[in-house]
């Protein structure tokens, strides 16, 4: 038998054992230091005498489990695992040697076999850490964007979605909105007040929403860009997309620590619905960043004052799409056929290609070359789009929407044919041998002079 290590534990029941040998400790007073019971000392004891220090060593140590598989099964086991399932896990792993090969291995047997042959990494090893990214050094040089959705109101109020605009070098809150879900018109109407409040920043930093970002290479229009995009082309704002939601980590702290205290300061002052909200974040947001921002690194302010009039961003800040005009002077858009009223101007558009301008809160309208064109609408059955594809972030509102138009829906009556020619239906009439047959009374003729 090989040489066996003790351990700290071996090396201090044998001091404590040898003072009860020499009689400077009681049995009782060994069982509470060694923390086992007095019984087991008296054993550790005659184990002592017999065999001096080594017997308290356990009779195990150093020897192979009675359980354990050979080396040769182990190796037989890893070669299977090297060639044919390199990457499972120890889990599936597990289950396919049972399944197709008819061997029984333990699943943690087999992550330890796996993590020594360095064909499996532990969950600590398989961490990804991200390099922590330094704050712009100018105010207004970079604004994180992004949208949370939460029960803002608790069980007051319907959950809804906060958007939330923050400063990269300074965390100041710039923008805060509640809206019914993230989408384009409402980042348009977030986008409006940012840009009044505080001018036109650098550049936007979001996710990559659809709202930001087409993910489709290959769709058709809209020149590789969103409606939101081409809005903020046309303001020489930038758009960057970040790749994970670490990279944008600023805005997603701030909205963990806004699902906490505004949702409390809501409660407070028991707001029960998002224009109710509204008009209580801008108090709210002066009082956030007088106490969370931060000084930017550098003094300057690089927001530019917003040299557009009122008319031509709401212009900018609507759904824009070219449409072409058929023959009989139609197009279609949003489900609605379009009919442009015969005019000097618009008998000249068939085959041409006008600009439809969908805004939030007034009607819809058609131009072409900056000349307003009349027309009326044949609508088609409004709803949402079968089979219409509608993101996470959105699928709340979606549904709010579709229950509405079922709600409003009155299903078609359907006329009987005794309905058609005015049939009434009598009553059942009754005859018994007493019956006696009513005389409708007379009329009173009133006479007259």
């Amino acid at each position: 038998m090989g040489w066996v290590l003790m351990s700290e534990r071996d090396v201090r029941r044998i001091e404590v054992l040898t003072e009860v040998l020499s009689g400077q400790r009681t049995v009782a007073s060994a069982a509470v230091v060694l923390a086992i019971t007095a019984r087991q000392v008296n054993r550790l004891l005659i184990r002592l005498r017999a065999d001096g220090g080594g017997g308290l060593i356990h009779k195990g140590r150093g020897k192979s489990s009675n359980h354990s598989l050979c080396d040769g099964v182990r190796g037989y086991v890893l070669d299977l695992v090297k060639t044919k399932y390199a990457d499972f896990g120890p889990t599936l792993a597990t289950e396919v040697l049972l399944a197709k090969h008819d061997i029984q291995v333990g699943r943690e047997t087999l992550r330890t076999w796996m993590l020594e042959e360095g064909l499996w990494l532990s969950r600590k090893q398989r961490r990804t850490f991200h390099q922590p990214r330094l704050r712009r050094e100018s105010y207004g040089e970079l604004v994180q964007i992004d949208g949370s959705d939460h029960r803002w109101f608790e069980q007051r109020g319907e959950p809804c979605t906060l958007l939330v605009f923050i400063d990269d070098a300074t965390s100041k809150l710039m923008q805060l909105r509640f809206v019914p879900s993230e989408s384009t018109e409402s980042y348009f109407a977030a986008l409006e007040g940012y840009v009044n409040d505080h001018g036109c920043p650098v550049a936007f930093y979001s996710d990559k929403h659809t709202v930001f970002r087409v993910n489709k290479p290959d769709a058709k229009g809209g020149a590789g860009m969103t409606q939101f995009g081409r809005a903020l082309a046309e303001l020489n704002i930038e758009i960057l997309c970040a790749n994970s939601s670490q990279a944008k980590g600023r805005v997603e702290r701030a909205n963990r620590t806004l699902q906490d205290r505004l949702v409390k300061e809501l409660r407070l002052a028991d707001i029960c619905d998002m224009s109710a909200g509204n008009a209580f974040l801008p108090g709210f947001m002066k009082h956030f960043n007088e106490k969370f921002s931060l000084p930017a690194a550098k003094a300057e302010n690089l927001h530019r004052r917003l040299n557009v009039q009122a008319p031509r961003l709401a212009d900018i800040l609507c759904h824009r799409e070219q449409r072409h005009v058929g023959q009989q002077l139609t197009l279609a858009y949003d489900r609605r056929q379009i009919i442009l009223e015969r005019s000097d101007l618009t008998d000249g558009l068939a085959g041409q290609y006008v600009e439809v301008y969908d805004f939030a809160d007034r009607p819809l309208e058609v131009r072409w070359k900056g000349h307003s064109l009349p027309y009326r609408v044949f609508s088609k059955d409004q709803r949402v789009s079968h089979t219409a594809v509608v993101e996470n972030k959105r699928l709340r509102h979606a549904l709010a929407t579709v229950k509405a138009q079922q709600d409003i829906k009155h299903l078609p009556e359907i006329m009987t044919n005794s309905d058609k020619i005015g049939y009434k239906k009598r009553p059942r009439q009754v005859y018994g041998p007493d019956y006696k047959k009513e005389i409708a009374a007379a009329k009173a003729v009133e006479m007259t002079a």
